[in-house]
């Protein structure tokens, strides 16, 4: 596919991302299915919970607190170098001592960049410069390095690669070739392995966190399951025209197409499984970390998107065609619930370090706000919600603290 059809069709995921979501049809509202729970399990929070989102068509950070006054904006940063045009932060992440955060701009001139903030000012601190859409990030157990992916929506149909980036001085030191279109960086709790997805090519890659290099990467689509070592660019790589792109998960699959089209790679809470989720196929890949194969394939809902997991057992799932988050039982893969959102488009999802909390963020549709929703996990329902500027897209969890 050619350079200029590829920019004829997603042009700016930014500048038409409203267009593109006015395309969606509305359909039914899912039912919330969570069984009724005992009062003790609805008892609102005795302390106050504090996320960070970013705002993508509107160029705004969010500094969202919940707690037993409910959920409300916290703060509202402004993000971007481009007072013209939109820069369109995409992804977020908190360093682990807390004291900074880094947000990921997807639109450039022409290539994105990752910028770090001040969790005490929300001064930046630093910027460096990627490839094409940085998107997803995750950082390492020290904080001493950003794994980000380039999404690479604006340019050719080709190979792209993560970026290493060294926080303390904000300098790339490793682009790491993977495949095409990578999404969904996160780093197993042994802090030994990154994982991302390449909506392209039905591929799982993981990186080795000592060597920065593609250690193995897997096929993941039905019928062709195959893990094999090293990079994928040792191999032959075939690339589905049928994907979507400029939707970035909102197309549904054509009759007979099997392709899984990953958005999304999380490894459990003990790092032995990777979960990948098929955007495109509505299920849930379960692939043995150790063994490199599939273990079990989990039905989703249309348009599984992000993924979260708990330590005790849960797997949170935005479903961005549904209108739902699905709770999921990892033991038994049984759906706990299916659990509707306010708006449409489903993004991101992060749970809280005590559990019992999913936060959830939805871009909404054209001129509607952003939300932010909150699901108790004991409960399995909506708590809270609170809307947001245009395109709630990238979270992460900051801090709890006693409540205000």
């Amino acid at each position: 596919m050619s350079r200029a059809r590829v920019l004829a069709i997603v042009v700016s995921f930014f500048l038409l991302a409203s267009v593109l979501r006015e395309t969606v049809s509305a359909g039914p509202v899912p039912q919330q299915q969570a069984p009724k729970q005992k009062a003790s399990q609805q008892q609102a929070p005795k302390q106050d919970y504090l996320v960070y989102v970013v705002c993508e068509s509107a160029d705004k950070i969010a500094l969202i607190r919940f707690g037993p006054k409910g959920a409300k904006v916290d703060q509202l940063i402004e993000t971007g170098a481009m007072p013209s045009d939109i820069d369109g932060p995409h992804g977020i992440v908190v360093s682990p001592d807390k004291q900074f955060y880094y947000v990921s701009l997807g639109h450039g001139r022409p290539f994105g960049s990752v910028w770090k903030y001040s969790t005490k000012d929300n001064s930046v601190l630093g910027t460096v410069t990627l490839g094409f859409f940085p998107a997803t990030m995750d950082i390492s157990q020290d904080g001493g390095l950003l794994y980000v992916v380039n999404f690479n929506l604006h340019g050719d149909m080709v190979p792209s690669s993560v970026s290493v980036v060294a926080t303390e001085p904000m300098i790339e030191v490793a682009r790491v070739p993977t495949c095409v279109m990578p999404h969904g960086s996160r780093i197993n709790p042994q802090g030994s392995k990154q994982y991302s997805a390449c909506m392209m090519n039905d591929m799982l890659v993981e990186i080795d966190t000592n060597s920065l290099k593609v250690s193995r990467h897997f096929v993941v689509t039905k019928g062709k399951e195959m893990g094999m070592n090293g990079s994928p660019a040792s191999h032959a790589m075939n690339m589905d025209p049928s994907h979507d792109t400029g939707g970035h998960g909102m197309e549904p699959p054509k009759p007979g197409d099997t392709s899984c089209s990953p958005t999304w790679a999380q490894p459990s809470a003990d790092g032995k499984f990777v979960y990948v989720a098929c955007n495109k196929s509505d299920e849930i890949v379960e692939v043995d970390a150790g063994s490199w194969k599939v273990t079990r394939r989990i039905a989703a809902r249309a348009g599984v998107y992000n993924l979260a997991v708990t330590k005790d057992g849960k797997l949170i799932s935005t479903n961005k065609r549904d209108q739902s988050v699905s709770v999921y039982d990892l033991k038994t893969g049984r759906e706990l619930a299916r659990i509707a959102t306010k708006r449409r488009v489903i993004h991101g999802a992060v749970v809280s370090p005590d559990n019992r909390y999913a936060f959830i963020s939805v871009e909404g549709v054209g001129s509607e706000p952003g939300t932010v929703e909150v699901i108790d996990l004991d409960a399995l329902k909506t708590v809270a919600t609170v809307d947001l500027p245009e395109q709630a897209a990238g979270i992460d969890f900051f801090k709890m603290e006693p409540a205000k």
